[in-house]
């Protein structure tokens, strides 16, 4: 394994670094590493206390320059040979936190960049542990870290909060994107970076990390709104699609897979809900279909992707996940029966529709806001609606997921009024649906 430098940036938060500088000499193997500190002006007696330390690279700026510029920083000092490693200075790691990071990254020569769990949920990079003292956490993690390739998840973004990258894809890809300045997306976009050099991403269940989430950019939001909305609108001014992007996730498909062996994927993004579907089914094959040029850049590095369905020259899925797409086409019948024959028999269509009848709609409409709520679909249905038009294309045996909100005061009472003379579900935001070829 090569040599990986720990590149640390610190704003104040002087008992976080300590913690987390620690661990790591506590918890890695003393000849696998170095620790290289940006401190972006701290005022706290954090650079009292760097300059004490031995064993560490330390850089004083003299200004906040923000994150992005910190770590370029850190990259251009470390040793040319050592792997990258981005680790938050509010983390505390574990027993084989590193280790288990570098077999997965060496696994594979296409594997450019590998990440921790931590115990918040961010880009669903968390885990269930639950922990009262760091005593408890640590024999957590001594348990939970043990190399396992099961444990290893593919995704299209990971979070930089602990982030190891392989040498030669710094060489190759160069440094973090400095326009994202003082920080925040800078992230999502090094991620893609990787993958349109044709490397993967892979998220490492078998490395916990503890991560306290205290970043200084969230603490003032009044300051930290403004940056986000930059960055965001820098993203997609370079990418050409929003952030948004990666949490594009059909869950409620996801749940109604049973076994998949093929699937394909209508509006696949950038390949969030496909990656997630491979985790869970490792031998499931899975195509896209992407219509956004920018997006289909990205996802076909992930999965064989095509422009439209006219591509598509395979007959044999036994699950088509069609996301909300009835809602937007001109004629949802003529589709579900084209989609017939790229089902084998037994087969399944999967998808979301918005109930009409809602009660939130039903508000909408009682106060002459019908066409702003429906502005974004050219159809809108009722669960008789669906049924009545799968029924109509051929399709059999359904199953219905139903997806609720909290209502508010008014919807209640109108609900409530509703009930007792027309029972139907008006608490029902949305359905996942499964129909059978």
């Amino acid at each position: 394994m090569k040599k990986t430098s720990i590149i640390i940036l610190t704003y104040n938060h002087l008992e976080y670094t300590k913690e987390c500088i620690r661990s790591i000499q506590k918890y890695t193997d003393s000849d696998s590493y170095e620790i290289i500190i940006v401190d972006n002006l701290s005022t706290d007696g954090t650079r009292e206390w760097l300059k004490k330390q031995k064993n560490l690279k330390v850089i004083f700026n003299s200004e906040n320059l923000g994150f992005p510029k910190g770590c370029n920083q850190g990259i251009a000092l470390a040793d040319s040979k050592n792997d990258i490693l981005l680790l938050n200075n509010d983390t505390i790691v574990t027993t084989n936190w590193l280790k288990n990071l570098q077999i997965c990254l060496y696994s594979d020569p296409k594997i450019g960049a590998v990440g921790s769990i931590c115990n918040h949920n961010e880009n669903l990079q968390g885990c269930d542990f639950e922990y009262d003292d760091f005593d408890t956490m640590q024999k957590l993690a001594k348990k939970n870290n043990r190399s396992n390739p099961n444990l290893w998840e593919e995704k299209n973004f990971l979070i930089g909060f602990c982030l190891l990258i392989k040498r030669e894809v710094i060489h190759k890809i160069g440094m973090l994107d400095e326009k994202y300045t003082p920080g925040y997306i800078e992230d999502n976009d090094l991620s893609l970076r990787i993958i349109q050099l044709g490397y993967r991403l892979v998220l490492c269940h078998d490395s916990f990390i503890h991560h306290y989430l205290g970043s200084s950019f969230r603490s003032d939001l009044t300051k930290f709104y403004p940056i986000l909305e930059k960055n965001r609108q820098y993203f997609k001014n370079k990418w050409g699609f929003s952030t948004l992007a990666f949490d594009e996730i059909k869950d409620g498909s996801i749940r109604l897979l049973e076994k998949p062996t093929k699937i394909l994927e209508f509006d696949c993004g950038i390949g969030s809900t496909l990656l997630k579907i491979k985790y869970q089914y490792k031998d499931v094959v899975i195509h896209g279909i992407e219509s956004n040029a920018s997006k289909r850049e990205i996802v076909s590095q992930l999965a064989k992707t095509f422009s439209s369905l006219e591509e598509v020259l395979e007959y044999d899925y036994d699950y088509i996940l069609i996301g909300n797409i009835l809602e937007t086409i001109e004629n949802p019948e003529n589709l579900l029966m084209e989609l017939k024959k790229y089902l084998r028999d037994g087969g399944y269509i999967i998808g979301k529709i918005h109930n009409t009848a809602s009660i939130q709609n039903m508000l909408a409409l009682l106060n002459d806001c019908w066409y702003y709520r429906a502005m974004n679909t050219r159809n809108q249905f009722t669960i008789h609606d669906i049924d009545l038009l799968f029924s109509k294309s051929g399709y059999q045996n359904s199953f219905l997921f139903s997806w609720y909100t909290t209502l508010n005061t008014e919807e209640q009472k109108l609900l409530e009024f509703l009930n007792e003379k027309y029972p139907k579900n008006y608490d029902i935001v949305s359905y996942t649906f499964r129909y059978q070829k």
